[in-house]
Protein backbone atom coordinates (compact mmCIF):
# COMPACT_ATOMS: atom_id res chain seq x y z
CA UNK A 1 0.00 0.00 0.00
CA UNK A 2 1.32 3.64 -1.09
CA UNK A 3 0.65 6.68 0.92
CA UNK A 4 -1.28 7.27 -1.95
CA UNK A 5 -3.72 5.00 -1.11
CA UNK A 6 -4.23 5.44 3.05
CA UNK A 7 -7.34 7.27 3.41
CA UNK A 8 -6.97 7.55 7.04
CA UNK A 9 -4.23 7.97 8.97
CA UNK A 10 -3.57 8.14 12.82
CA UNK A 11 -0.88 9.66 14.22
CA UNK A 12 -0.59 9.90 18.47
CA UNK A 13 2.39 11.95 19.88
CA UNK A 14 0.93 14.60 17.29
CA UNK A 15 1.73 17.60 18.91
CA UNK A 16 4.87 18.30 18.76
CA UNK A 17 8.63 17.05 17.22
CA UNK A 18 8.20 13.54 14.57
CA UNK A 19 4.28 13.23 14.61
CA UNK A 20 3.43 16.63 14.16
CA UNK A 21 5.98 16.76 11.19
CA UNK A 22 4.72 13.85 9.91
CA UNK A 23 1.44 14.95 9.96
CA UNK A 24 2.28 17.74 7.75
CA UNK A 25 4.04 15.64 5.32
CA UNK A 26 1.31 13.44 4.97
CA UNK A 27 -1.73 16.00 4.87
CA UNK A 28 -1.31 16.33 1.18
CA UNK A 29 -1.19 12.71 0.49
CA UNK A 30 -3.77 10.75 3.02
CA UNK A 31 -7.88 11.34 2.64
CA UNK A 32 -7.82 12.13 6.50
CA UNK A 33 -4.89 12.49 9.16
CA UNK A 34 -6.01 11.95 12.66
CA UNK A 35 -3.48 13.54 15.13
CA UNK A 36 -4.03 12.91 18.99
CA UNK A 37 -1.97 14.09 22.30
CA UNK A 38 -3.01 15.33 25.36
CA UNK A 39 -2.92 19.06 24.16
CA UNK A 40 -6.13 20.62 22.80
CA UNK A 41 -4.46 23.45 21.81
CA UNK A 42 -1.60 22.53 19.78
CA UNK A 43 -3.47 19.81 17.73
CA UNK A 44 -6.13 22.92 17.00
CA UNK A 45 -3.38 24.64 15.95
CA UNK A 46 -1.62 22.20 13.63
CA UNK A 47 -5.53 21.04 11.76
CA UNK A 48 -5.73 25.10 11.62
CA UNK A 49 -2.57 24.76 9.69
CA UNK A 50 -3.52 21.84 7.52
CA UNK A 51 -6.24 20.55 4.58
CA UNK A 52 -6.59 17.11 5.83
CA UNK A 53 -6.05 16.93 9.31
CA UNK A 54 -8.76 16.19 12.21
CA UNK A 55 -7.43 16.66 16.16
CA UNK A 56 -8.74 13.79 18.22
CA UNK A 57 -7.17 14.61 21.56
CA UNK A 58 -6.43 11.97 23.94
CA UNK A 59 -4.32 10.77 26.83
CA UNK A 60 -2.89 7.45 25.50
CA UNK A 61 -2.39 6.13 28.94
CA UNK A 62 -5.79 6.10 29.53
CA UNK A 63 -7.46 2.78 27.59
CA UNK A 64 -10.97 3.61 27.54
CA UNK A 65 -10.40 7.05 26.23
CA UNK A 66 -8.35 5.54 23.41
CA UNK A 67 -10.89 3.00 22.49
CA UNK A 68 -13.55 6.14 22.43
CA UNK A 69 -10.73 8.23 20.11
CA UNK A 70 -10.38 5.35 17.38
CA UNK A 71 -14.20 5.01 17.55
CA UNK A 72 -14.43 9.04 16.53
CA UNK A 73 -11.42 8.57 14.27
CA UNK A 74 -13.63 5.30 12.46
CA UNK A 75 -16.92 6.76 12.52
CA UNK A 76 -15.80 9.70 10.79
CA UNK A 77 -13.48 9.04 8.40
CA UNK A 78 -13.55 5.43 8.06
CA UNK A 79 -11.11 2.50 8.97
CA UNK A 80 -7.67 3.29 10.11
CA UNK A 81 -5.41 1.87 7.65
CA UNK A 82 -2.27 3.27 9.06
CA UNK A 83 -1.40 3.71 12.70
CA UNK A 84 1.84 5.60 13.92
CA UNK A 85 2.22 5.22 17.53
CA UNK A 86 4.26 7.97 18.58
CA UNK A 87 3.29 9.32 22.28
CA UNK A 88 6.37 9.03 24.31
CA UNK A 89 8.24 10.40 27.14
CA UNK A 90 11.67 11.12 28.19
CA UNK A 91 13.43 11.49 31.58
CA UNK A 92 17.70 12.22 31.67
CA UNK A 93 18.00 9.29 34.83
CA UNK A 94 20.68 7.66 35.70
CA UNK A 95 20.74 3.76 38.63
CA UNK A 96 21.90 6.01 41.74
CA UNK A 97 18.97 8.73 41.35
CA UNK A 98 16.05 6.13 40.68
CA UNK A 99 13.06 8.02 40.53
CA UNK A 100 9.98 5.50 40.14
CA UNK A 101 7.76 8.32 39.34
CA UNK A 102 9.57 8.75 36.51
CA UNK A 103 9.54 5.20 35.37
CA UNK A 104 6.74 4.05 36.17
CA UNK A 105 5.54 7.38 33.67
CA UNK A 106 7.76 6.13 31.32
CA UNK A 107 5.83 2.62 30.78
CA UNK A 108 2.77 4.11 30.87
CA UNK A 109 3.33 6.63 27.92
CA UNK A 110 5.96 4.69 26.14
CA UNK A 111 4.92 0.72 26.47
CA UNK A 112 1.35 1.01 27.88
CA UNK A 113 -0.05 3.98 25.25
CA UNK A 114 1.17 1.64 22.51
CA UNK A 115 -0.76 -1.19 24.24
CA UNK A 116 -3.62 0.39 24.79
CA UNK A 117 -3.89 1.59 21.01
CA UNK A 118 -2.87 -1.89 19.94
CA UNK A 119 -5.74 -3.25 21.90
CA UNK A 120 -8.47 -1.60 19.74
CA UNK A 121 -6.69 -1.82 16.23
CA UNK A 122 -5.64 -5.83 16.28
CA UNK A 123 -9.22 -6.74 16.78
CA UNK A 124 -10.19 -4.28 13.72
CA UNK A 125 -7.41 -4.72 11.71
CA UNK A 126 -7.71 -8.76 11.96
CA UNK A 127 -11.32 -8.53 11.05
CA UNK A 128 -10.54 -6.94 7.85
CA UNK A 129 -7.48 -8.43 7.00
CA UNK A 130 -5.59 -5.47 6.25
CA UNK A 131 -3.94 -2.88 8.27
CA UNK A 132 -0.42 -1.28 9.18
CA UNK A 133 1.07 -0.96 12.39
CA UNK A 134 3.68 1.29 12.73
CA UNK A 135 5.27 1.27 16.67
CA UNK A 136 8.49 4.41 17.31
CA UNK A 137 10.70 3.12 19.54
CA UNK A 138 14.54 4.01 19.55
CA UNK A 139 17.76 3.04 18.50
CA UNK A 140 18.78 3.59 22.38
CA UNK A 141 16.73 0.32 22.92
CA UNK A 142 19.26 -1.52 21.32
CA UNK A 143 21.24 -1.46 24.61
CA UNK A 144 21.32 -0.51 27.87
CA UNK A 145 23.26 3.38 27.41
CA UNK A 146 24.00 5.43 30.28
CA UNK A 147 21.16 7.77 32.21
CA UNK A 148 18.27 6.03 30.27
CA UNK A 149 17.27 3.76 33.05
CA UNK A 150 13.24 5.61 32.86
CA UNK A 151 13.61 5.48 28.83
CA UNK A 152 15.93 2.60 27.11
CA UNK A 153 14.17 -0.20 28.76
CA UNK A 154 10.49 1.23 27.31
CA UNK A 155 12.19 1.61 23.60
CA UNK A 156 13.57 -1.99 24.18
CA UNK A 157 10.49 -3.39 25.11
CA UNK A 158 8.60 -1.90 21.76
CA UNK A 159 11.30 -3.62 19.23
CA UNK A 160 10.93 -6.60 21.10
CA UNK A 161 7.00 -6.48 21.06
CA UNK A 162 7.09 -5.23 17.06
CA UNK A 163 9.21 -8.54 16.59
CA UNK A 164 6.28 -10.19 17.74
CA UNK A 165 3.46 -8.19 16.09
CA UNK A 166 5.42 -8.60 12.69
CA UNK A 167 5.77 -12.57 12.91
CA UNK A 168 2.47 -13.26 14.42
CA UNK A 169 0.23 -10.51 12.46
CA UNK A 170 1.72 -10.41 9.05
CA UNK A 171 0.56 -13.60 7.76
CA UNK A 172 -2.98 -11.89 8.62
CA UNK A 173 -2.47 -8.99 5.96
CA UNK A 174 -0.93 -6.40 8.84
CA UNK A 175 1.73 -4.62 8.16
CA UNK A 176 3.83 -3.92 11.19
CA UNK A 177 6.80 -1.21 11.25
CA UNK A 178 9.24 -0.57 13.90
CA UNK A 179 10.80 3.12 14.05
CA UNK A 180 13.94 3.48 15.76
CA UNK A 181 15.15 7.29 15.55
CA UNK A 182 18.40 8.50 16.59
CA UNK A 183 18.62 11.93 18.28
CA UNK A 184 15.96 14.61 16.80
CA UNK A 185 15.57 17.96 17.41
CA UNK A 186 12.69 18.27 18.87
CA UNK A 187 11.49 19.22 22.46
CA UNK A 188 11.89 16.58 24.80
CA UNK A 189 15.91 16.43 23.62
CA UNK A 190 16.33 19.96 23.42
CA UNK A 191 17.90 19.81 27.17
CA UNK A 192 19.96 17.27 27.08
CA UNK A 193 23.08 18.17 29.05
CA UNK A 194 25.42 16.30 26.50
CA UNK A 195 26.59 16.34 22.74
CA UNK A 196 23.84 14.66 20.38
CA UNK A 197 25.82 12.94 17.54
CA UNK A 198 23.95 12.74 13.77
CA UNK A 199 21.04 14.88 14.75
CA UNK A 200 18.19 16.08 12.50
CA UNK A 201 15.21 17.96 12.12
CA UNK A 202 12.50 16.88 12.39
CA UNK A 203 11.47 17.63 9.15
CA UNK A 204 14.12 14.73 8.11
CA UNK A 205 12.90 12.70 10.50
CA UNK A 206 9.37 12.52 9.45
CA UNK A 207 10.50 12.61 5.38
CA UNK A 208 12.64 9.46 6.26
CA UNK A 209 9.78 7.62 8.39
CA UNK A 210 7.20 8.64 5.34
CA UNK A 211 9.57 7.10 2.88
CA UNK A 212 10.09 3.87 4.46
CA UNK A 213 5.96 3.30 5.27
CA UNK A 214 5.02 3.09 2.09
CA UNK A 215 7.90 1.10 1.08
CA UNK A 216 5.98 -1.21 3.86
CA UNK A 217 9.60 -1.65 5.66
CA UNK A 218 9.71 -3.88 9.03
CA UNK A 219 12.65 -1.12 10.32
CA UNK A 220 13.02 2.32 9.75
CA UNK A 221 16.44 3.50 11.66
CA UNK A 222 18.00 7.02 11.00
CA UNK A 223 20.20 8.75 11.14
CA UNK A 224 21.90 5.96 8.84
CA UNK A 225 25.57 6.61 10.11
CA UNK A 226 24.74 6.79 13.58
CA UNK A 227 22.09 3.88 13.40
CA UNK A 228 24.79 1.39 11.79
CA UNK A 229 26.77 2.39 14.74
CA UNK A 230 24.33 1.41 17.29
CA UNK A 231 23.45 -1.59 15.34
CA UNK A 232 27.03 -2.86 15.74
CA UNK A 233 26.90 -1.87 18.86
CA UNK A 234 24.30 -4.28 19.81
CA UNK A 235 26.75 -7.26 18.15
CA UNK A 236 30.21 -6.66 20.69
CA UNK A 237 30.19 -9.18 23.19
CA UNK A 238 29.20 -7.64 26.50
CA UNK A 239 32.89 -7.11 27.58
CA UNK A 240 34.02 -4.92 25.49
CA UNK A 241 30.80 -3.21 25.27
CA UNK A 242 30.61 -2.27 28.98
CA UNK A 243 34.43 -1.27 28.47
CA UNK A 244 33.96 1.04 25.49
CA UNK A 245 31.11 3.14 26.82
CA UNK A 246 32.48 3.51 30.38
CA UNK A 247 35.79 4.95 28.29
CA UNK A 248 33.88 6.77 25.50
CA UNK A 249 30.49 7.81 26.92
CA UNK A 250 30.46 7.67 30.92
CA UNK A 251 33.98 9.37 31.50
CA UNK A 252 33.09 11.78 28.77
CA UNK A 253 30.02 12.57 30.48
CA UNK A 254 31.31 13.22 33.94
Amino acid sequence: MSGLRWKTVWITGASSGIGRALALAMDEEVATVAVSARSDDRLEALREQCVNVSAHPVDVTDGEAVARCVDAIEASAGPIDLAVLNAGTWALMDAPNLDLTAVRSGVEVNYFGVMNALDVLIPRMLERGRGHIAIVASVAGYRGLPRAVAYGPTKAALINLAEILRLELEPRGITVSVINPGFVDTPMTRDNPFPMPGIVSAEEAAETILTGLKKRKYEIAFPRGFALVMKLLRLMPNALYFRLIRKFVMRRAA
